[in-house]
């Protein structure tokens, strides 16, 4: 009778279940629902899994990739600093904090120009900021400038010459000219 319950009992016992494989069931889960268009289920799928498996960078880099792709920088941002908390070398959650991050200073900075309030110490950090940047390019400029246009008299078209049509602009002269100039 011993014998019996022992063999029963061994034979309820479910086989054990590798961690590893259950994660990525769930992040493939999560990526058939993300490619099938539905954000939400991939993100619970996803947040679900940063409960179950703490430790681990996977569910915290793809809920920012999926933030990031969305345009919501700061979701985006917060979610690859928690996976960066796991692994500090992880190259895609860095380059989300970078990108996310220039991408919502570009959209900050915009902002103030458009309110004429770019000024003071908040100017003087963003010339800091695009000092850091220019040094970490290796660029003496970040993005080359429109060049400026000159009202000047027209000019006698010379023999042979062919008129330009009324309301075409000319080719851009490739002088590399700055648009962030009051970066530098």
């Amino acid at each position: 009778m011993a014998l019996t319950c022992l063999v029963s009992a061994c034979a309820t016992t479910p086989p054990p279940v590798d961690p590893a494989a259950k994660l990525d069931a769930i992040v493939a889960e999560a990526d058939a629902a993300q490619k099938a268009g539905q954000t939400d289920k991939a993100v619970k799928l996803l947040k679900d899994a940063t409960s179950a498996f703490p430790a681990d960078k996977g569910p915290w880099v793809r809920l920012a990739q999926i933030r990031f792709d969305a345009e919501n920088y700061g979701d985006a941002i917060s979610y690859a600093l928690e996976g960066l908390n796991r692994d500090p070398k992880d190259k895609v959650a860095n380059s989300i904090v970078a990108v996310g991050g220039l991408r919502l200073s570009t959209k900050a900075l915009n902002d103030l120009r458009t309110q004429n309030d770019l000024n003071g110490n908040v100017r003087t950090e963003a010339q800091g900021l695009a000092k850091i940047l220019r040094e970490s390019l290796g660029e003496t400029v970040l993005v080359p400038a429109r060049p400026k246009v000159v009202a000047r008299p027209a000019a006698a078209p010379k023999k042979g010459a062919v008129a330009a049509k009324p309301g075409s602009t000319p080719e851009p002269s490739g002088d590399g000219a700055n648009p962030f100039g009051s970066l530098q």
